[in-house]
């Protein structure tokens, strides 16, 4: 079956709000961790993940750090309106490069109401930081039919975006938790290993490593590599239509050095850390099938969109399985022959039952929404058992969602 024509009906669950964790854990490894493979199920607890984790593997970690993405500001006649910052406006390269901005920007935006923010009204905001005081205004410059593209101007003017959202914003914890950000979430919703600003979503899989668990996993000679991918909103939204050939599935900048492909070329078992990480290898992979495809192809050509996999260039290989390293050191040649160190590119690729992994042999992960893309990866990968694996975590008390426990998932091949 094509993946256009999956029902996303048969990807529920009933997921009873008490089964989501609210808050997270005093300790970050204390969360349990489920493990399945070969259509066994059993758990532990994330501290001993080392454990069950292959002596020599490399484990693929997404460092993109989330930005405290909500601003806040007050009309004068005292009505709030929110801004969720999405994404940069197409003129960016990129969302580094947008965070590193300085003085204004164009960013793409979520608005909290919206219908008393006419065009041509300036909201202003003021904040105390680092001892100095940082004016911001904001206008709409243009409504489109899934966000509104907002200005944001600042003084003191040489502030780069990111240290205005840093300033000035709110982390923007997911919504099902009901819930207003704390002190805390600062610092909980974030990996330690965050380096990157960019998302607006954490890559959950990461929240539960500790340097202890970092330690235990170094100990086994278990290798840990790096790439960004930054989370956009996109990571929250349910599928509304009836099939995924009427979803349209979010695109994500990622970030990878060309020295990260060229291990991940050489490895025989990968275990990516999260669904963001997975989405990355794997669409390393679709972007080398394309240069051996088309040596000529420019940066934009290369970028993967929903469908790639299951048509175009998916098809051109079904019949002729092209190895990793193949695909991955055409990818290798074709940047180093325009002189490009890193690949900053975007990826739109839908994993869904029907895909055969290229790269990833396992998965680390939370438990995920009803109906969402991210459980159809998450089928993808163990078939039909993840009813099993969600029916053993529903019965056995998981704590569900970004602050819930993790799993850990043998693909099957």
């Amino acid at each position: 079956m094509h993946p256009k024509d999956l029902s996303i009906l048969d990807f529920t669950y009933e997921l009873p709000d008490e089964r989501v964790a609210k808050y997270p854990l005093e300790n970050r490894d204390a969360s349990r961790l489920l493990l399945y493979k070969k259509g066994t199920i059993s758990d532990t607890y994330f501290c001993h993940i080392a454990e069950h984790i292959p002596e020599g593997s490399l484990l693929v970690f997404n460092n993109s750090k989330v930005v405290e993405a909500r601003l806040l500001f007050k009309k004068e006649s005292g009505g709030t309106i929110e801004i969720f910052t999405l994404e940069p406006h197409e003129q960016y390269s990129d969302i580094t490069a947008a965070m590193n901005t300085t003085g204004s920007i164009l960013y793409k935006c979520l608005v909290g109401g919206a219908g008393k923010w006419k065009i041509g009204m300036i909201l202003t905001k003021t904040v105390s930081h680092n001892n100095s005081e940082i004016a911001i205004e904001a206008s709409i410059k243009e409504r489109r039919s899934d966000c509104f593209v907002i200005e944001l101007r600042w003084t003191p003017a040489h502030l780069s975006f990111a240290g205005i959202l840093h300033a000035a914003g709110q982390i923007p914890i997911p919504p099902y938790l009901h819930r207003d950000a704390n002190t805390s979430d600062t610092e909980r919703y974030q990996t330690i290993y965050a380096k990157a600003d960019g998302s607006v979503a954490a890559p959950t899989a990461g929240l539960h490593f500790t340097p202890a668990v970092m330690q235990t996993l170094a100990e086994k000679n278990i290798m840990l590599e790096y790439v960004t991918l930054h989370v956009g909103a996109g990571t929250f939204m349910p599928v509304k239509s009836a099939t995924m050939q009427d979803h349209s599935m979010h695109a994500e900048f990622i970030d990878v050095s060309i020295d990260f492909i060229k291990k991940l070329a050489g490895q025989h078992t990968i275990i990516p850390v999260g669904t963001t990480s997975l989405r990355t290898i794997e669409s390393l992979y679709w972007m080398g099938i394309k240069v051996l495809q088309n040596p000529a192809i420019t940066l934009n050509e290369l970028a993967i969109q929903q469908w790639d996999v299951y048509e175009n260039i998916g098809i051109e290989i079904s019949e002729n399985i092209i190895g990793k390293k193949s695909a991955l050191q055409a990818l290798i040649n074709w940047l180093e022959r325009i002189n490009l160190t890193r690949l900053i590119i975007k990826t739109q690729i839908l994993i869904a039952p029907g895909y055969s992994f290229k790269i990833a042999d396992a998965l680390i992960t939370n438990f995920h929404q009803p109906q969402s893309t991210l459980l159809l990866l998450v089928s993808a990968m163990i078939g039909e058992n993840w009813k099993r694996v969600y029916d053993y975590a529903l019965q056995n008390d998981f704590r569900f969602l970004s602050y819930g426990d993790s799993s850990l998932l043998f693909c099957d091949k």
